[in-house]
């Protein structure tokens, strides 16, 4: 089998039709047709099930699926292992990084990379879920939290600290718990895109760490929701300390436990396993660490 033919395979399984892929190649329709049938002659089986609506793999075309990408990632990494040597970056880029560091540091950051290398574009996704590098064709991933796929390669880049705070407002209304444990008679607004359980909060013990459930009558899986609920004195959260660092400092919300918060995760540079990630990946991830430490404070 051809290379090529394997790189153009997989290229069809990413894209969804051969127009789309005879584009992309600036080849015809019927050379790309040709190309596969050419691939599915040479395996002796059927590689896709072609319909007027869309292409389908087969279960052998599945079989051949990662070799095809296996095939493209060699490829391209051969590519990119001198393509650093020149005096620009060039390529492609498509990364997902969780919504409060997009907004807080990573959209200028990764903008301000894009201008310092003209040749080079950036798909930047904001989005909290942890997305599959592989299927979904990440080149890297900025993520918060632990990390469990041994296929994936993970760069510690700083931590996150936790904070529970809540606005003057509401220590007016309804008082300031002193303990942890006191919670429980408050309102407690909860962050729900959280891996741990949104009511279970983790505060540092002697010994251990323990968990207060806590209860109240508002959540939500949006980050800048929560903090405008807080300050408009609804309850109070459990929340990353970036995301009010600024609110802290003004005194518009109060760190109501500073040294008891148990929960600080890490924040990691996440991309495929390869033996060499390429030089544009290298230098994006140097860029993102810098501009992380220049605002350490705030995490």
């Amino acid at each position: 089998m051809r290379a090529d033919d394997l790189i153009l395979f997989s290229q069809v399984q990413e894209l969804g039709s051969f127009s789309k892929v005879a584009e992309q190649n600036n080849l015809t329709n019927s050379v790309v047709s040709k190309r596969i049938a050419r691939l599915e002659e040479q395996a002796g089986v059927q590689l896709l099930y072609r319909t007027t609506r869309k292409l389908t793999l087969t279960e052998a075309g599945r079989a051949l699926l990662q070799g095809a990408k296996n095939v493209k990632q060699a490829t391209q990494e051969a590519i990119d292992s001198v393509s650093g040597y020149g005096e620009s970056l060039s390529g492609h880029i498509k990364m997902s990084v969780p919504t409060i560091s997009g907004d807080l540091v990573l959209a200028q950051a990764v903008a301000e990379f894009c201008n310092l290398h003209p040749g080079l574009t950036i798909d930047m996704s904001l989005n909290n879920r942890f997305v599959d590098l592989v299927e979904d064709g990440y080149d890297l991933v900025i993520r918060t939290g632990y990390l469990e796929d041994s296929s994936l390669i993970a760069r510690h880049i700083l931590d996150s600290q936790w904070v529970v705070c809540c606005s003057p407002r509401y220590i007016q209304s309804y008082g300031q718990p002193a303990l942890p444990s006191e919670l429980l008679n408050h309102n407690c607004l909860q962050y729900a895109y959280q891996t741990t359980g949104a009511r279970e909060w983790e505060f540092k013990g002697e010994k251990k760490n323990t968990i207060v459930k806590v209860s109240g009558n508002f959540s939500t899986d949006n980050a800048t929701a929560l903090r405008k609920a807080t300050l408009a004195g609804c309850g109070i959260a459990y929340m990353p300390r970036c995301l009010v660092y600024h609110d802290l400092k003004r005194g518009e919300l109060i760190d109501l436990f500073p040294q008891q918060v148990g929960k600080c995760l890490g924040i990691y540079a996440v991309y495929p396993f390869t033996r060499q990630p390429p030089k544009k990946v290298k230098l994006l991830i140097e860029h993102i660490k810098m501009r992380y430490l220049e605002m350490a404070e705030y995490f």
